[in-house]
Parts: structure tokens; C-alpha cells; sequence
């Protein structure tokens, strides 16, 4: 047992690196993705102190290049999730009583190597595994998951360091326990950071978890796993399992030790995992948390005093930046149509200078959409647009997947504010723009507010500070995450914690001590220094 109040280091959020020709970290990076494209990984499943391989090997291929194997992983079954269960709770009392600090200089190593002797690794295994630019990756998985880890042993500590009043004779403290049992964590392919934070975040409160990560982040996983265990992380703590969503759904779902889900992911999946949890929830030793981040449909609204160029700028990056593939990625636009010339003229002008390809070229914007389902499915909202007489693709359109999974950056213009693409998440750089009377901004505000289900990110474009006021109010619950002339993209740990609601998920706010506190269970103590030995009070005493 060690003695003192400790303070952690300041969280800071990790300084992005430009990657500008002839500077250090770009030949670094450049080295680095040429000798991972040259090799062949084999990855296993990490459970307990095991490295677990089956007879089903799956191959790994970059979006955009798929004619190239990475490597290969190993898709397991229920015995593995079964396996992986026992080794977390194998390892929970000891990891549980582990001194809070311990665990921090853990996590706080992790991110000193990710920003530093894995820097370039991380990033090469997210550009090559999931087709993202060097900015892309290393706004991802360099910087953002280091933030996630620095600033999540802050939360740590301040909310440890929250407690209770005590009155003359009496000391009340609160005592944070990691919940009882283990946790679930699902993660996305779209952000590295994401799929490590989902995982460690439990574990830096002190719980145990079965992670499983989406098959089209696996090679990048492998490398969480890497820096996990370089850094200390004990054997059992995260367990890294690569099983079909439904196999570990209905063993995760029905077990008596499961006490929470760390979801990110679409919205029909999380909502079948919260009707799984209510039908078992007599099963469970305990209510289990349900911690989600799902869908999105985010949107830009502008008001006739808005900047053109600005409003124009926000939608290509909001757009197009990843292919559109981030949960806040603008997809539906509201511009008046006193400014519509101006910004069509910037927008499809800044579209034709958009190179897309392989992400190993620096010249490149943007890389492939994830996968050929996503590809297919893209490939059919595009023409079913310029088929449809509410619908215009006024920019890109086409598509290719001879090489890779290519979608052009595509701009559709519609008539119809309810058209299925101004509602419906599509998850691709497609990008449906309505233009309406700039008389009638407030019923555009209403119709905004109305259209989709999701309520994850927003933004408002305006000069007019009464517009931006009353935009505030009439889109108070549209948006978790809201912007006032910026893109809806881009949050920062610790600057604009994350989340949405509505069909959006529960709103726990990542990158806020606001996720870290559903991983605990408090205990109140109060301790008396002179307790009564009378039961006797005074009013009981005769007149």
C-alpha cells in the first residue's frame, strides 16, 4: 500500500504533425507503411495469456488496393468468447485492487508510446487497414487515442477526488469500485482511437473486458494490442476476440457476470444488443450499463448572412474528408438560395481539385470506402439520384471497385427536403443539398429538427447573431455535438467531449469524465467517531 495524494500529470492534447515534404515524420511514416506492405501479418486472438489461432483464417486487404494481403486473422466461435469471459474474471480481483496510480502509469506509458516509438506504426496500420490519408490517421490514431488515454487518468482522478461533506464527528467518504464482473466493448472500423478508448476506458476504472473489434479494423487492433502489453497492461485485463457480432451478442447478452456494453457502432445493431440485455436482465447479477454511440445524419443549416466561402469550405472537409465515413460527417445540407450561387460555384470548384487514390500517395484526399458492402450500397443511393425527378448529382457520381473501393465524392442537389438521403444515414462521401426560400428561416430550423431520427452532430452558419440565437434554441436537442460556423467534424478529447442522442445513442460523451463514471459503482461510507448508546432522543423527555 503505498501513502499520498497524488496528482497526475496535466493532460495535454498530442500536437498534430503536418507530414509536409522533407520533414522527419513523414520519411518515417513513408518507411514504415513500405515495410508493413511487405509483410504478411498473422494475428491471433489475444485471450487471457494465450494467443489463440483456429483453422478459419481470413485475409485482410486495403480498401484500396484489393488485390494486396496485409495478413491474416483468425475468426473464432463461442468457446472463444466463452474463454475469453473466464480469463477477464480470472484476472478481476487482482486488477481491482491494483493501486489506482498503478493503473494510470499503465495508460499513461500506452500514450507516451503511441505519440512516440509507435507513432508511425499506428498510423501506417490505420492508413493501410482502413484507407485512411496520413491527416486522417494521424489526427486518429496518433493524436486522439493519446488524448483518450492522457485525459482519461485525469477523469480518473478528479472523480476519485469528488466526495462528500462531514460533519463534526463523522467522516463520509466515497469509495468509486469497478463494477462486478465484465465488461463488453464493440468497436467501429471508422477511428483507431475509438476502438482502443472503448475498451480502456473501462479497464482504467478498474473493470475487465472482452473486446471485439469490427473485422475491418482487426489490423490496426493488433496493434492497440502491441502497445497495450508493451506499456504493462496484465494478461486478462483487455481480451481481444475476433467472433460474428450475433455469436457474442447471445453469450454476452445471457451471462450472469456481464455488467455493461461499450458500443460503437449503427443503430440497428445497438438496439438489438438493449433488447437482448432486457430479455436476460433476470440472468444478470447486476443492471448492466449500456453505453452507446450509434448513428448519425448530420446536417449544416445556413442563414442568408452566413459566409459562402466558409459555408463551402465546411462542407467539403465536413463531407469528404475519411469518405465520409465518420459517425459526424456532414450529409445533409440546408443553404438559402440567396447564397446558393456563391457557394456552388466554391464548392464544385474546390471538388474538381479533389484527388482521390491509394492513401500512400500524399497527393491524395481521399482513399476507398471500407468495404465492398459499403461500396454496393453507395453505388446504389448514386443511382437511384440521378434517376429520381426531385434529384440532381450536380458533382462526381461515378464509382469504381476494378482496384479498390472508390466513390466519388458526390454532391446530389434535391427539391425535396424528406428525399431518403437528407434522412437516411448512408456512411460514404455523399453529400444531398436542399435549397430553401431565405425568408423562411425558422421553418427550415423546424424542418431540420424534424427530418431524421439521429441527433449526433450540427452545424449553424450565420452572421446574424439573432439567427445564431434563435438556431440555438429550435435545434436545442438536434445535435449532441454543435457548431457555430465550423464543420461538424473534427472533436477534440478534452475540448468537445462526444455524443448524441435520440437515435444517436446514450449521450455518455467520450472524452469526458461524464464515460469514465458509468464504469463505476460508488459506495458510500460513513464512519462515526462517537456513535449514541442511548436509542433515546430528547423530545422524548418528559415536560
Amino acid at each position: 500500500m503505498y501513502s499520498g495524494f497524488y496528482k497526475v500529470p496535466a493532460a495535454y492534447n498530442e500536437p498534430v504533425k503536418s507530414y509536409a515534404p522533407g520533414s522527419p515524420e513523414r520519411a518515417e511514416v513513408k518507411m514504415m507503411l513500405a515495410k508493413m506492405r511487405s509483410e504478411v501479418q498473422d494475428i491471433p486472438m489475444y485471450i487471457g495469456s494465450e494467443r489463440v489461432k483456429t483453422d478459419k483464417r481470413i485475409s485482410i486487404h486495403p480498401p484500396h488496393d484489393i488485390s494486396h494481403t496485409l495478413g491474416y486473422y483468425y475468426e473464432g466461435g463461442a468457446e472463444h468468447v466463452n474463454m475469453a469471459i473466464d480469463a477477464a474474471l480470472k484476472v478481476r480481483k487482482s486488477w481491482q485492487s491494483l493501486e489506482w496510480q498503478d493503473r494510470a502509469g499503465i495508460f499513461l506509458r500506452a500514450a507516451d508510446l503511441v505519440s512516440g516509438p509507435y507513432r508511425s506504426k499506428i498510423n501506417a496500420a490505420t492508413m493501410l487497414g482502413q484507407s485512411k490519408t496520413i491527416h486522417q490517421a494521424e489526427i486518429d490514431a496518433a493524436c486522439e487515442f493519446a488524448d483518450f488515454l492522457r485525459f482519461n487518468v485525469q477523469f480518473m482522478s478528479e472523480i476519485y477526488s469528488q466526495q462528500p461533506i462531514s460533519e463534526k464527528g463523522i467522516w463520509n467518504r466515497i469509495e468509486y469500485r469497478p463494477l462486478e464482473g465484465f465488461i463488453y466493448a464493440l468497436t467501429p472500423f471508422n477511428f483507431t482511437a475509438i476502438a482502443a478508448n472503448l475498451p480502456s476506458a473501462p479497464a482504467i476504472m478498474g473493470n475487465v473486458v472482452v473486446w471485439k473489434p469490427s473485422n475491418t479494423q482487426i489490423y490496426s487492433a493488433n496493434v492497440i494490442m502491441e502497445i497495450f502489453r508493451e506499456a504493462g497492461l496484465p494478461d486478462g485485463v483487455i481480451n481481444l476476440i475476433f467472433v460474428p457480432g450475433p455469436v457474442g451478442g447471445k453469450i454476452m447478452s445471457a451471462h450472469p457476470d456481464f455488467v455493461g456494453v461499450h458500443f460503437t457502432g449503427s443503430t440497428s445493431v445497438f438496439s438489438k444488443i438493449w433488447k437482448a440485455i432486457g430479455d436476460n436482465v433476470s440472468l444478470h447479477n447486476t443492471y448492466p450499463k449500456i453505453v452507446g454511440e450509434t448513428g448519425g445524419k448530420d446536417f449544416v443549416v445556413a442563414h442568408r448572412t452566413a459566409d459562402p466561402l466558409a459555408l463551402a469550405t465546411a462542407l467539403v472537409r465536413g463531407a469528404f474528408e475519411y469518405q465520409g465515413q465518420k459517425c459526424s460527417a456532414a450529409s445533409r445540407a440546408y443553404i438559402p438560395d440567396n447564397l446558393w450561387p456563391k457557394v456552388e460555384e466554391k464548392l464544385l470548384a474546390d471538388m474538381k481539385t479533389i484527388k482521390m487514390g491509394p492513401v500512400e500517395d500524399f497527393r491524395n484526399f481521399m482513399g476507398a470506402v471500407i468495404d465492398e458492402a459499403s461500396f454496393d450500397k453507395l453505388a446504389m443511393f448514386i443511382d437511384n439520384a440521378k434517376k429520381d425527378q426531385d434529384t440532381k448529382v450536380i458533382a462526381g457520381g461515378n464509382y469504381d471497385k476494378t482496384n479498390g473501393y472508390f466513390i466519388e465524392p458526390t454532391v446530389i442537389l434535391t427539391t425535396d427536403p424528406h428525399y431518403i438521403t437528407m434522412h437516411e444515414e448512408l456512411f460514404g462521401p455523399v453529400l444531398t443539398i436542399y435549397v430553401y426560400p431565405a425568408t423562411q428561416w425558422e421553418e427550415t430550423l423546424h424542418l431540420v429538427d424534424r427530418t431524421s431520427p439521429y441527433a449526433l452532430t450540427g452545424a449553424v452558419f450565420a452572421r446574424d447573431r439573432f439567427a445564431i440565437e434563435q438556431a440555438n434554441e429550435v435545434l436545442v436537442n438536434a445535435a449532441g455535438n454543435y457548431y457555430i460556423n465550423d464543420k461538424p467534424t473534427g472533436a477534440v478529447v478534452g475540448q468537445q467531449p462526444f455524443g448524441g442522442g435520440r437515435a444517436s445513442g446514450t449521450n455518455d460523451k467520450s472524452g469526458s469524465y461524464l464515460n469514465l463514471i458509468r464504469w463505476v459503482s460508488a459506495r458510500t461510507i460513513k464512519e462515526n467517531f462517537n456513535p449514541p448508546i442511548d436509542y433515546r432522543y430528547p423530545f422524548l423527555e418528559e415536560e
